[in-house]
């Protein structure tokens, strides 16, 4: 019962989203509904350039989920991960050099691959490292702090340090999937998809004399799953967009200058701020460089590092998928991480 409510009020909440996108874009004049015209003209602002941003890697994200539905058996996934739990973590750590894709969009495909047969500490680690450890991310951030590139590069050391750290805590605590289980509703839709391609591709033997290619079968199937994926994690990222939105137009600047100039404040504070921002991790660079006179640089890694890692689209859109247990002690467990990883690189005078 709990759980209908939780749909049901999502379901609701994409509505209303829907609605306001709505009125955004074909209403001219909607300051009526609360907010003075300067903050609602940010809040629109904020809250459409999420989601354009955020779109075309879930897209991407969803494309590449459906594929691997299609074309890779579970028999090659089980091949391809390594056995060895160092190697394992590491693989898991640097994937996102050779599949560079934002925290969207790889939600999907490590559920997929999850589910065709992945260690869940492999996967879980590609999403948190994925998002930094990639090149496109290493060129925007190197771009952004020309003039401090020890910051840029420990953003790197950091993350990868993170994620080794949290890989081998998942490998020793995690006994079991986190994924929540497959809904009856996906079970019958799913079965029933493969029941209709089956009397479907019978059909066509009975009249044809011979069935089509397997390959274009396997195609076939790939925009419905596209479709249900699509659907399914982009209410979360509206959700999750309107929510930022409202707290990015609520905070002001001068909260900034309130914390900045005390040590363990000034991370909490820029830590926080990346969670709310929810921004896409080929971006926040150029966020992070505009503080750089207000903050401290190590302050300022707490953010770059965070961020990708674990933000409040990417939790949403993590419930989805994740157990809600699971999703509350990892999202723990990355921010402590980060913390202590920021603190100690600043003592160590790496930043």
């Amino acid at each position: 019962m709990p759980n209908a409510w939780i749909r049901l009020a999502t379901i609701a909440a994409s509505i209303g989203c829907a609605a306001l996108l709505a009125l955004i874009f074909f209403g001219r004049d909607i300051s009526a509904l609360t907010l003075d015209s300067a903050k609602l003209q940010n809040f629109k602002i904020v809250f459409i350039s999420i989601i354009l941003e955020a779109l075309p890697f879930l897209l991407i994200g969803v494309i590449v989920s459906a594929l691997l539905q299609a074309f890779v058996s579970d028999e090659l996934v089980r091949k391809l991960t390594p056995r060895n739990p160092v190697l394992g973590i590491l693989f898991g750590s640097l994937l996102g050099i050779v599949l560079p894709l934002c925290e969207c969009g790889m939600i999907p495909i490590v559920r997929r691959l999850m589910r065709k047969g992945l260690p869940a500490y492999i996967g879980i680690i590609y999403i948190v490292a994925g998002p930094i450890i990639n090149p496109v991310v290493f060129g925007a951030t190197m771009q952004a702090f020309r003039t401090n590139e020890s910051l840029a590069y420990s953003r790197f050391y950091l993350a990868f340090c993170v994620s080794v750290a949290l890989g081998l805590i998942l490998y020793a605590r995690l006994k079991q999937s986190p994924l929540k289980a497959e809904t009856t509703h996906d079970i019958h839709s799913h079965g029933h998809s493969h029941v209709h391609a089956h009397a479907h591709h019978h059909a066509h033997s009975h009249a044809g004399g011979k069935s089509g290619s397997p390959f274009f079968r396997k195609l076939a199937q790939a925009p419905a799953h596209i479709a249900e994926e699509f659907f399914e994690m982009g209410k979360y990222l509206i959700l999750g967009s309107l929510i930022t939105g409202l707290l990015q137009t609520l905070v002001t600047r001068a909260s900034f200058a309130s914390v900045a100039d005390h040590e363990l404040l000034s991370h909490l504070f820029m830590m926080g701020f990346a969670y709310a921002l929810s921004l896409c991790s080929t971006s926040d660079a150029f966020v992070a460089a505009s503080f750089n006179n207000m903050f401290p640089p190590a302050a300022l890694l707490s953010f770059l590092v965070l961020g990708p890692m674990l933000d409040l689209k990417n939790t949403l859109m993590m419930l989805a998928v994740f157990r809600k247990r699971f999703v509350l002690k990892f999202s723990l467990a990355i921010a402590g991480l980060v913390l202590l990883g920021s603190i100690l690189f600043d003592r160590l005078g790496l930043v």
